[in-house]
């Protein structure tokens, strides 16, 4: 579910920049958001360490390891878990659908040439320094936020085998020391 919701607002958002001239440079909020639309040939962040159909490639293929993993621990995972890794997916096939259509709807190249389409600019700047000058879409906030989810929450959120999660709280239960028999013993007790 959360993969359908993020790639339908994903291509809904990108279509209606578009397809509205008023909004591929607008304002929103003066000096923290705004629209600025543009075609993204590379990868996150403006990196261009390849051709766009390689890219493309790249992620289609990274997209399917990712649900294969997916599938291999769906007996061990949890909501949050299947929640951020939807997000994730529902992210890159919203950027993968760009690859594949947009050249050819552009009509500057064939399948996988298509650029992504990136709108969302914070305009917020310290001086002469942007604070985040890079321009993104609503599938790069669902992937960057599951990632930022998954990196803080991991010990919480990631798959474990049921068997050495059981070997673990063993563990940790035997390094505890007996609160119990320490306080009955008064040889133990400390004055």
């Amino acid at each position: 579910m959360p993969a359908a919701v993020v790639l339908v607002v994903d291509q809904i958002t990108k279509r209606m920049v578009l397809n509205s001239p008023e909004l591929q440079s607008k304002v929103i909020i003066d000096g923290w958001l705004a629209f600025n639309f543009t075609k993204n040939p590379g990868m996150a962040l403006g990196m261009d360490w390849l051709s766009t159909p390689a890219i493309s490639v790249v992620a289609i293929v990274a997209t399917i390891g990712i649900v294969t993993y997916i599938l291999y621990t769906l007996q061990k995972v949890n909501f949050a878990y299947l929640t951020c890794m939807g997000l994730i997916i529902g992210g890159a096939l919203g950027n993968i659908a760009d690859r594949i259509f947009m050249g050819i709807k552009g009509g500057y190249g064939g399948v996988l040439e298509g650029h992504v389409v990136d709108f969302i600019h914070f305009t917020l700047t310290i001086g002469d320094w942007a604070v985040f000058p890079y321009i993104f879409n609503v599938a790069d906030v669902a992937i960057s936020t599951s990632i930022i989810v998954l990196l803080l929450f991991h010990k919480k959120i990631m798959p474990v085998d049921k068997e050495v999660q059981h070997e673990e709280q063993a563990h940790e239960a035997a390094e505890e020391p007996d609160m119990v028999s320490e306080a009955l013993d008064p040889d133990k007790s400390e004055v």
